[in-house]
C-alpha cells in the first residue's frame, strides 16, 4: 500500500470516531454527530480544514482508544466568514476530555486568537475523563487554560457562539456562559455544574436532569443561555444567521492575485522524492509544482545554495519560501576560516551549511519588511558539524537564522516534505517557534536524529556499559539490539506518531498542500499586524 492510499484510509477509519454503533446511538436519541454538525453548518462550496484528525492515535489503548481526541477540531466558513469550529465528538468516550483533547481544544483556540478568527463551539460532552484526570485538571496547559482563553479572546474583540447541543458539565459549563452568544437544544441539551447523582449524594436533593440545567431552566429561569431551539438543525441554521450579521474587522493586507495552477503536474511531486531517504533530488522541482505558474523568484541563488529562498505565489497569495536543498552542487562558500571563496562540492543532504544560514536569516528579515508570509519547506538533517564548520561559525549563523524566524511578525507556515531532524527542526520553524499551520505529507519523519543514527548511538552506549560489567555482548547480541532499537526508534520517526501528540496540525496528501496553505494564509490575513520587526542582539 502506498503512502497517499494508506493516508486515506487512515482518514476514514479515524473519521468514524467511536464507531459505527456509537454513530447510531446518536441518531436514535434525534442528534446528529459532531462531523455531521459541521457539515450542515459550514459552506458547501468551501474548503474545511481539519486540524488534529490523528491526535490520540494509539496513545490510550488501555482506556479503549481515543479517536481524534474525542473532539473535532478545523477552520470553515459559515456564511462566508472563515472561523475556528470545535465539535465535542460524543461517539468517543461521551466526548469526554483526555489530556489530548485538552491540548487540541486549546490548540483550536490558540489559532482562534493568532488570526483573530471567530470561534464556535459545538458543546456535547461529560466533562474530564476521571481515570486520567490528574493530567488534564490542574496545570497550565491543562482544562482550565480553556477558560482563561474564553476570557482573552473576548476582551480581544474575537467573537465565540456555543451551542450546548448535549451534555455540558462540571467545570465545562462555563465555556457556553464565558461565549458572547449562547444556544441550545430543546430535549438533548443539558449545562450544570454538577449532575443529579452528584447533587443528590452532595446536598440530598432529588432531581432530574431536565430541570436541575434543561434548556427550558437555563433560557427562561436562570438566564445562562440566550436561545433554544427544538433540534440540532434548527440551532445550526441559527448560528448562521448570527454569522451572516456580524461585522468585518481590519485586514492584514497580504498581497494576493487571481490563483493560477502550476504549469508542471503537481500530481508528479511523489515521484520526485526518493523512496531512500538519505539520496538527492531537487527541491526546485517540489516548488515547480506549488507555486502559481511554476514561477519562484529566487534569492541569491549563487550562494549559501543548501536552502533555497525566493518568492512566489500560492493560490495568488505572494509567500516567501525557506526550503531546505538535497541535491548535489558545486559551489564556493565558508567552508572554514581563511577560506571565504573555496570551492567545495557537496551533497546538500538537507544539511544547513553556515552561508545558507546567513542568507535565510537576511532573507526573513526582508520578508518581514515587505509583509510577505513565509513558507518553510522541511527535509532537514540539521546543521554542519566538524571543525571546518565550527571555525567558519556555524552556530554564530545558525544562531542568526533562529533569531530572525523567531522573532517574524509576519505569519509563518511549516511543510515537513521529508526529515525534520534536530536543530534543522527549530530553525527551519518548528513547532516551538509557532507556526500558524504545522503540515507534514506522509513521506515526513521528525526526531532529534535519523533512526539509523540514533539507533548506533544507543547500542553503543549499551555495548560500553556491559562491558563495564564484564558482560561484553556477542556480534550476534549487537545485532539483534541494534534491530530492537531501530525497529522502536522509527516507530517514533512517523508522521503519525508527531500527529497523535500534536507536533503536527495535520498529516496531509501532498496535492491539498496548496488549498490548505491559502486558507492559512487567509486565516492570518484577518490579524493586522500591530508589532515592530526587531531581532534584538545578534553576531554578524
Amino acid at each position: 500500500m502506498d503512502s497517499i492510499t494508506q493516508l486515506h484510509d487512515r482518514e476514514a477509519q479515524t473519521r468514524l470516531g467511536g464507531g459505527q454503533k456509537k454513530i447510531d446511538d446518536q441518531h436514535k436519541k434525534g442528534k446528529l454527530t459532531a462531523r455531521e454538525r459541521i457539515d450542515y453548518l459550514t459552506d458547501d462550496s468551501m474548503p474545511f480544514v481539519e486540524v488534529g484528525l490523528f491526535a490520540g492515535e494509539d496513545m490510550y489503548a488501555e482506556h479503549g482508544g481515543c479517536p481524534s481526541g474525542g473532539v473535532i477540531v478545523g477552520m470553515g466558513y459559515i456564511a462566508g466568514r472563515q472561523c475556528v469550529i470545535v465539535a465535542n465528538d460524543a461517539t468517543v468516550k461521551a466526548g469526554a476530555w483526555f489530556p489530548i483533547t485538552a491540548k487540541k481544544n486549546l490548540r483550536a483556540q490558540e489559532i482562534a486568537m493568532e488570526n483573530r478568527l471567530p470561534i464556535v463551539y459545538l458543546v456535547d460532552s461529560a466533562g474530564v475523563y476521571l481515570p486520567l484526570q490528574n493530567e488534564v485538571f490542574a496545570d497550565k496547559d491543562h482544562f482550565g487554560r480553556m477558560f482563561r482563553n474564553n476570557a482573552h479572546l473576548s476582551a480581544m474583540g474575537v467573537l465565540q457562539v456555543a451551542a450546548v447541543m448535549g451534555s455540558c458539565v462540571a467545570g465545562g459549563a462555563y465555556l457556553p456562559a464565558m461565549s458572547d452568544e449562547t444556544l441550545i437544544v430543546e430535549g438533548t441539551g443539558s449545562i450544570f455544574l454538577a449532575g443529579p447523582y452528584l447533587v443528590r449524594a452532595s446536598i440530598g436533593e432529588d432531581v432530574d436532569a431536565e430541570t436541575l440545567g434543561g434548556a427550558v431552566t437555563h433560557t427562561d429561569i436562570s438566564g445562562v443561555i440566550d436561545h433554544r431551539y427544538p433540534d440540532d438543525k434548527n440551532c445550526l441554521d441559527a448560528i448562521k444567521r448570527i454569522f451572516e450579521k456580524t461585522g468585518h474587522a481590519d485586514k492584514a493586507g497580504f498581497d494576493r492575485v487571481q490563483p493560477a495552477p502550476p504549469t508542471k503536474d503537481p500530481a508528479e511531486i511523489l515521484t520526485l522524492l526518493p523512496a531512500d531517504r538519505t539520496k538527492p533530488y531537487d527541491m526546485r522541482e517540489i516548488l515547480d509544482r506549488l507555486l502559481d505558474e511554476s514561477a519562484f523568484d529566487e534569492y541569491k541563488p549563487g550562494y549559501g545554495q543548501s536552502l533555497l529562498c525566493g518568492y512566489g505565489r500560492i493560490d495568488g497569495w505572494a509567500v516567501g519560501i525557506v526550503a531546505n536543498q538535497r541535491k548535489v552542487v558545486k559551489a564556493k562558500g565558508r567552508t572554514g576560516p581563511g577560506t571565504p571563496d573555496r570551492p567545495y562540492e557537496m551533497q546538500m543532504g538537507g544539511v544547513i551549511y553556515a552561508d545558507a544560514a546567513d542568507k535565510a536569516a537576511r532573507f526573513i528579515m526582508v520578508c518581514n519588511q515587505k509583509r510577505i508570509p513565509l513558507v518553510f519547506l522541511q527535509d532537514v538533517s540539521g546543521f554542519m558539524v566538524g571543525s571546518r564548520a565550527e571555525q567558519g561559525g556555524i552556530i554564530k549563523d545558525g544562531a542568526k537564522m533562529v533569531s530572525a524566524m523567531a522573532n517574524s511578525v509576519v505569519p509563518k507556515f511549516t511543510v515537513v516534505v521529508g526529515n525534520s531532524y534536530g536543530a534543522g527542526n527549530y530553525a527551519m520553524c518548528g513547532k516551538a517557534y509557532d507556526p500558524r499551520l504545522m503540515l507534514a505529507w506522509p513521506t515526513a519523519q521528525m526526531a532529534v536524529m535519523s533512526g539509523a543514527s540514533a539507533a548506533k548511538t544507543l547500542l553503543q552506549i549499551q555495548v560500553a556499559s556491559q562491558k563495564a560489567k564484564g558482560q561484553p555482548m556477542t556480534p550476534d547480541e549487537e545485532q539483534a539490539q541494534l534491530q530492537k532499537i531501530t525497529d522502536q526508534y522509527n516507530a517514533q520517526l512517523s508522521p503519525y506518531y508527531a500527529a497523535a501528540r500534536l507536533w503536527v496540525d495535520a498529516v496531509i496528501d501532498p496535492l491539498d498542500t496548496r488549498t490548505i496553505l491559502s486558507e492559512g494564509i487567509a486565516a492570518a490575513n484577518n490579524a493586522p499586524i500591530t508589532k515592530p520587526f526587531s531581532v534584538g542582539v545578534i553576531q554578524t
